[in-house]
């Protein structure tokens, strides 16, 4: 079972506001919404884009590819709008002190 791993500090994250981290030799975009902290994998599943380049919407809960701009659900990783059918991974995390720490997930 993967351990939680530290990912950045929560200085490094502005609420809202995202930044790409890489765990274990893969890409994670960090998204901090609401005074909550989300982690999923910097993919689109439509075309691979970097989600981590995309904008986030915290009021909807979403952060979309900047290719085609399919949606996704930052708390679930879910396809919520089209050209995307299929979820990104999404990732256990939680706060100590002043570290965001992350659990990749087989999800």
């Amino acid at each position: 079972m993967n351990e939680f791993t530290p990912a950045a500090k929560i200085s490094e994250i502005t609420d809202p506001g995202s930044l790409l981290v890489e765990i274990d030799e893969q890409l994670v975009v960090l998204i901090h919404a609401a005074g909550h902290y989300y982690a999923l994998d910097d993919v689109c599943t439509h075309d691979g884009g970097p989600l981590s380049d995309g904008p986030l919407d915290a009021a909807e809960g979403s952060i979309a590819c900047p290719r085609h701009g399919a949606k996704f659900d930052i708390k679930t990783g879910a396809a919520l709008t089209m050209p995307a059918t299929k979820p990104t991974r999404s990732h256990d995390v939680k706060i100590e002190g002043d570290q965001i720490l992350v659990r990749l997930c087989d999800n």
